[in-house]
């Protein structure tokens, strides 16, 4: 079921040491990306598990035996928890105008895997507005966003935009080069070489 047009969607995306100060904000709903062992944050536990997905990856673009790569039973899992927030009718009463979801989605940073699946998500909530759009409003939100390739790559293919999110996440790509000429060697370094040839500069 997808999200309900009519019921506003407000998004948060934020890491580790931020958790607690949004929960605090009225989220109705959390999406948590952690390392695989790492422990389920304090505030999370207070969710009801119908409102909260836990996965476990690492953020990494390609698989090896250390690291855990996201796969696509896990892009599936994040697209159905969008898909099953529209059936939340909130707890207002029946105020139409108090029935905001607010999706809180967090990683280790804030950077690469939550900015990743909120792109997703919101190409899934609206799948009518062109990518670039979407991503748009991620690096309004996060400005220091470099989303997960792997992830963009399947959730993509999963929504069938044919391509299109993954260019606007080169854009995106492009656009963090041209600010941080350095961040190319570290992400190089860090493994992530492929997200960098991907911007094409």
């Amino acid at each position: 079921m997808a999200v309900a047009a009519s019921m506003p969607l407000r998004l948060t995306i934020c890491g580790l040491d931020e958790i607690a100060g949004h929960c605090a904000q009225g989220v109705t709903h959390v999406l948590s990306i952690l390392d695989p062992g790492w422990p389920e944050p304090e505030p999370i536990g207070s969710f009801e598990l119908g409102r909260r997905l836990k996965l476990n990856f690492h953020d990494v673009i390609e698989a090896t035996p250390e690291w855990i790569a996201p796969e696509q039973c896990d892009v599936e899992l994040l697209l159905a928890f969008g898909r099953n927030l529209g059936d939340w009718t909130g707890d207002d009463g029946g105020d139409p105008e108090a029935r905001e979801l607010h999706l809180l989605v967090h990683c280790h940073a804030g950077v690469s895997r939550s900015t990743a699946a909120a792109i997703l998500l919101l190409a899934q909530h609206h799948p009518d507005r062109p990518a670039r759009d979407i991503v748009g409003r991620v690096i309004r939100l996060r400005p220091r966003a470099w989303p997960n390739l792997r992830m963009v790559e399947i959730g993509d293919a999963l929504l069938g935009r044919d391509g299109e999110i993954v260019a606007a996440v080169r854009s995106l790509y492009r656009l963090m080069l041209d600010r941080e000429p350095g961040l190319a060697d570290a992400m190089i370094d860090a493994g992530r070489g492929r997200e960098v040839a991907a911007a094409g500069v």
